[in-house]
């Protein structure tokens, strides 16, 4: 059985993978790793399909694990939509990761972490509160996954002014179980207080986080990574490089994970945004979090991002960090010069935080076998979107629906005791 430990003591206590879902945060601040990282199964295979990979890539962390009869279930429930490859020719591929409810890649963390909580909670008898920070679509896929589940609440933190409006509906419109809290800050200071509450001895028994930073979250990411880098090997012969919109980091780990267990991946490249905290410490080799810039990839506005423990725990010297991160930024004007460009020569429309990707692409990998991943639906962001392309972006049904409902939100300053 793996079992898990903190990145910031990985000889002090460990459990399992179970218990870290439901703990969300290790007891001193830290993020849950594995102790070891396995391999891929010998027999993976994409064959199945995309739900039946993504259960072979988890399902080494969870043998032994009382989730582990419950997981193949999980991960058919969780994972029941399309995760294509958009071909755009010479082997640069888009990975898809848009068409599940809430039209962004969040949903298959938010959705596997729910269903794997709801299992546990209802087995214990136990009850639980997440908290999510939101720069923008996690709280919306956190909200949509875990609505109306048993024994679970989740209250939802987004930084005032600092959403497109669509996924301000997508945080706001679901009552019942789901409490939305508009934060007078940015996502940092929602980031900062969700931690301060986990540090709360009084309060952090009966919480749980769903960000990034709860391992429920990562190893689906790690799982698509899985299946898409063996897609790309199958369809081209050849590894990817795969380019990752990034902003508090999780996704691109998942990425670094599946390579760690063998995916078939040539090498992992961030796109930031303005925000550059990280390609600012690739060039200077000194790490200074610092407060978040307002851009256009809203959802990837972060300045201290929470991931890094764990790319700092796979990589802990400077220069073992340096060999194996690459990370560019990308501009407001570059982000809307790509948007236009793709739909002038490709006829494909992208989000903001997908431009990011696929201008590092342009500029630095054009002659490489390329993965870029489209990481959220451009209807989120129509007012960004349509003025470049001089069109109406379609909208999704899933998303439609979910606009056209009542919206509810308290606002609130930046103390996490306001939220109890």
């Amino acid at each position: 059985m793996i079992r898990f430990v903190s990145t910031r003591d990985r000889k002090g206590p460990s459990c399992t993978v179970s218990e870290a879902m439901l703990k969300g945060l290790a007891p001193d601040g830290g993020l849950y790793v594995p102790e070891t990282m396995p391999s891929l199964p010998a027999s993976f295979s994409i064959s199945g399909g995309v739900a039946d990979a993504m259960y072979q890539a988890i399902k080494p962390f969870f043998e032994g694990d009382e989730l582990e009869n419950d997981l193949e279930e999980i991960c058919h429930s969780a994972f029941n939509f399309p995760v294509p490859f958009k071909d755009l020719g010479e082997g640069r591929v888009l990975l898809e990761l848009i068409y599940g409810p809430t039209s962004a890649f969040k949903d298959f963390g938010a959705r596997f972490l729910a269903f794997s909580m709801e299992k546990l909670l209802m087995r214990r008898g136990e009850e639980k509160t997440i908290l999510v920070a939101t720069s923008g679509d996690t709280g919306g896929a956190v909200a949509a996954a875990f609505w109306r589940r048993n024994n679970l609440k989740a209250k939802v933190l987004f930084p005032k002014g600092r959403v497109a409006e669509r996924q301000r509906a997508q945080l706001t419109t679901w009552g019942d179980n789901i409490e939305s809290y508009e934060v007078d800050g940015s996502f940092d200071d929602c980031q900062k207080m969700v931690k301060e509450a986990f540090m709360d001895k009084s309060i952090t028994e009966g919480l749980s986080s769903s960000n990034s930073i709860n391992i429920g979250r990562l190893l689906p990411q790690m799982a698509y990574y899985a299946y898409a880098s063996q897609l790309y090997l199958d369809m081209y012969g050849k590894k990817p490089v795969i380019i990752v919109p990034s902003g508090n980091v999780g996704n691109v780990t998942g990425c670094f994970w599946a390579k760690a267990m063998g995916s078939p991946i040539e090498r992992i490249v961030m796109a930031t945004n303005a925000n550059r905290t990280i390609p600012d410490y690739l060039e200077s080799g000194e790490y200074q979090p610092r407060a978040s810039v307002k851009t256009l990839a809203n959802a990837m506005d972060v300045g201290a991002p929470s991931n890094m423990e764990r790319l700092f725990d796979m990589f802990p010297t400077f220069e073992d960090f340096s060999q194996a991160v690459s990370a560019r930024s990308v501009s407001d004007s570059e982000i809307q010069r790509t948007i236009k460009e793709v739909y002038d020569e490709d006829n494909y429309i992208i989000c903001p935080h997908t431009a990011c990707g696929e201008r590092v692409r342009r500029d630095y990998f054009q002659s490489c076998p390329t993965i870029v991943v489209s990481t959220a639906h451009p209807a989120k962001f129509d007012t960004i979107v349509e003025p470049l392309i001089g069109r109406t972006v379609p909208i999704p049904k899933n998303l439609w629906e979910i606009i056209q409902k009542e919206s509810y939100a308290k606002e609130i300053g930046k103390d996490y005791k306001e939220l109890f």
